[in-house]
């Protein structure tokens, strides 16, 4: 089965959006990242992507095709797929998972083969993974931002149960990236 990365970008207090559903400010250098090892060895590592719905939409799905950094499946956990779904091509493709997050990680693993599968986005379906025991590591990029209030990555009381072991910490522009093995 494919390993599983989940994480999020975070503002140095925790948030992955202030208390108006934004996240603009945490990522001020998305431009600085494109072709660094960084992002390289992510892009590589990728075999397929799962994200939330309200992560998928935040973008213009359409444009995913050639200008996504992650040309690969895409799997989307939501109650509801779109009425049309995005363009597609033969690298990137979406699939619309909605039975839940095991369904969601099993077609995404599918699909990954010997790679990994990213979960790029969504702080409650990161929460939902980390409680089903369904991530083998966390990846937390910190920046020197504080947004005072907003969505936390990782708020919910049965996360403490959560175990995880330091691999790594690496320093990449402006952000801090944290890597750690979630114990099973």
């Amino acid at each position: 089965m494919a390993k599983v990365i989940a994480g999020m970008t975070v503002s140095l207090d925790g948030f992955v959006e202030d208390e108006d559903g934004r996240a603009g400010r945490l990522y001020t250098d998305l431009d600085a990242l494109q072709g660094t090892p960084y992002m390289n060895a992510a892009i590589e590592a990728t075999g397929a992507v799962l994200m939330g719905r309200r992560t998928f939409a935040m973008g213009d799905p359409d444009s995913y095709v050639g200008a996504y950094e992650f040309q690969v499946p895409i799997f989307v956990v939501t109650h509801e797929p779109p009425a049309v779904a995005p363009k597609q091509d033969e690298h990137l493709t979406f699939t619309f998972v909605t039975d839940g997050v095991e369904s969601a990680i099993a077609q995404a693993s599918a699909a990954a083969g010997e790679k990994t599968v990213q979960v790029v986005g969504g702080a409650g379906v990161t929460q939902q993974l980390l409680l089903a025991g369904l991530v083998d590591e966390l990846h937390v990029d910190v920046m020197p931002v504080l947004l005072g209030a907003g969505l936390r990555l990782l708020d919910h009381p049965e996360l403490e149960q959560t175990k995880l072991e330091k691999l790594g910490v690496t320093e990449v522009g402006a952000r801090t990236s944290l890597r750690f093995r979630v114990i099973r």
